[in-house]
């Protein structure tokens, strides 16, 4: 299924903005008896194209419309906690939403509860605090004005100030695509690496990574001239400027840039003409020794409908993965995320939830959201059986459990009738020795975790003993016939 591009909150061109009765902003600011949750509504709409769906469950269907007075939203949350949260996080989101829908002077207000009794007025038991964060005035895109002249010297700066290198965990899944983007970032379009194109599965902190390139490159040097964008947003801007007649602005934007960061350019598949004015420009770019960098979730030569003179050049500086982190790594995510949010959680929690959800990095900060979102606002403990829910409720149902070490362990040593003790013991037992081997083998075909990790969990054996125990099973399977059988066997029951 195609993946929605999200809702562009900085355009003015985009089709949200006005409405069957002559536009939402100015439909909203004129009636101000319209009712409030229905324009609460229209903002929802906007916020849930640009958040993940676990975000938008636990935090902004907990709001609450209460009035507009043509000027002032206010919206009811149900605790400090939650105010502070929403402040430090979607603050300049949900500013730049409501201005969107209700107008360029609109403002949010809080209502937060502070107290739940139920026999109090409700102006005694909130108190009213106000958005902390609006946004700055957004510029206008150099080429949306007329203009003559050489390339603009101001570009907008799309990133997020919590995306840097400093608070991106680093692992062996990312270990290469971090040292280049540090790399590129220390030293823009004077490297080898450039492009610099860095692909991987969604969710696993590639927009994180790119855009802690644009932060570092701004903070060494303000008068740099960097652009965030995606090849969604490129797209629309290029049919609005020939729609506009400003092809030439258009032109003059994109090649006036030091540093060109592109998010997701698996999107510029089947568009054409699109494609043909990204190849201009990318060389246009490169040729002036400016940085290119880009994203994918797949290699450049996999892209499918993209022109193979574009993929060529996609290939011509330094490509690198982005995998799934493996255990450790995803301990250290949840405890520095955790830390940050000023929670110090019990290691047992943190140690089920990163065993258990291991698809993505996104998935996994949803998981701790939701698990700090029940203890600050239902005032629960945080025990591990709270972690088990919320685990439950992100994987949907106990057939998606990720499959762990142990389970491995309890299979194998079950199948070949041998304590598990004994396969992190340093007997040389054949018996004991296959049985091993085979967990060892399962563990790197069915989970994700490193040879190192695995290592770790058969009497802290180091990965050189993990890759030939592999490689002995493998040899097993191309000339034993029962020890091919036991790996069909024991792989199927492990993936029941």
């Amino acid at each position: 299924m195609k993946k929605s591009a999200p809702l562009n909150l900085f355009s003015t061109d985009d089709p949200t903005a006005t409405s069957k009765s002559g536009g939402t902003a100015r439909a909203a600011v004129a009636g101000v008896a319209e009712d409030v949750s229905a324009l609460w509504s229209r903002c929802l709409d906007i916020v849930r194209d640009n958040v993940s769906q676990q975000v938008f469950k636990t935090w902004f269907e907990q709001m609450r419309p209460k009035t507009w007075d043509g000027r002032q939203l206010t919206i009811e949350l149900p605790s400090q906690f939650f105010y502070e949260w929403i402040e430090a996080h979607y603050a300049s989101l949900l500013a730049r939403t409501v201005q969107r829908v209700l107008g360029p002077k609109a403002t949010l207000q809080y209502h937060v509860v502070v107290d739940e009794t139920a026999d109090v007025a409700a102006e005694q038991r909130t108190i009213k605090l106000p958005g902390l964060r609006q946004p700055e005035a957004q510029p206008q895109l150099p080429f949306a004005q007329p203009q003559q002249g050489p390339a603009p010297t101001h570009y907008p700066a799309y990133f997020n100030q919590r995306y840097t290198f400093d608070n991106f965990i680093r692992g062996e899944n990312n270990q290469l695509a971090t040292s280049a983007a540090m790399a590129v970032a220390d030293n823009p379009g004077k490297t080898r690496y450039n492009p610099l194109v860095i692909y991987g599965p969604t969710g696993l902190g590639k927009t994180h990574l790119v855009q802690a390139i644009g932060n570092r490159v701004l903070h060494r040097n303000r008068q740099a001239k960097v652009l965030f964008t995606n090849s969604e947003k490129f797209t629309m801007e290029y049919i609005n400027a020939i729609q506009t007649n400003k092809l030439a602005e258009f032109t003059n934007f994109y090649r006036g840039v030091d540093v060109l960061i592109v998010d997701d350019i698996q999107f510029l598949g089947g568009k054409e003409r699109t494609q043909d004015m990204f190849f201009h420009t990318f060389n246009a770019l490169h040729q002036a020794g400016k940085q290119l960098v880009l994203t994918s979730d797949k290699q450049p030569k996999d892209l499918a409908d993209v022109d193979e003179r574009l993929i060529s050049r996609f290939q011509w500086g330094l490509t690198v993965d982005i995998q799934p982190p493996d255990f450790e790594t995803r301990m250290a995510i949840l405890q520095q995320k955790s830390l940050d949010e000023g929670m110090d959680l019990p290691g047992d929690v943190l140690e089920y939830v990163a065993r258990h959800v291991t698809s993505s990095v996104r998935e996994l900060e949803g998981c701790l959201i939701s698990f700090l979102a029940k203890v600050s606002l239902d005032n629960r403990e945080p025990s591990l059986d709270l972690a088990k829910e919320i685990v439950r409720g992100v994987s949907g149902s106990a057939s998606t459990r990720t499959l762990t070490i142990d389970d491995i362990k309890q299979e194998v040593s079950a199948y070949y009738n041998q304590e598990i003790s004994l396969l992190s013991a340093k007997t040389r037992k054949h018996e004991v020795v296959l049985a091993r081997q085979m967990c060892m083998f399962l563990a790197k075909q069915l989970t994700q975790m490193s040879l190192k990790s695995i290592g770790l969990h058969f009497g802290g054996r180091d990965h050189t003993t993990v890759l030939h125990s592999c490689q002995t099973i493998m040899n097993y399977i191309d000339t034993d016939r029962k020890i091919r059988a036991d790996v069909d066997f024991l792989r199927k029951a492990l993936q029941r």
